[in-house]
């Protein structure tokens, strides 16, 4: 029964980012959301009107 205990061990021993540096990996995390989401809806909206216009042909 040494598993509990030795979750508090590593979690002492992990070195933690400071507060500054949090912030940092926050806005970076929403930075690449907010691109990959007007990436993904800019792709639907091309492929979208790309079906559209071909159903439209026939």
């Amino acid at each position: 029964m040494r598993f509990i205990p030795g979750i508090f061990r590593v979690l002492k021993d992990t070195t933690w980012p400071s507060r500054k540096r949090r912030w940092k990996d926050f806005i970076a995390v929403l930075e690449y959301t907010i691109f990959f989401t007007i990436v993904i809806f800019l792709f639907d909206q091309l492929i979208s009107t790309g079906i559209v216009s071909l159903l439209n042909l026939f």
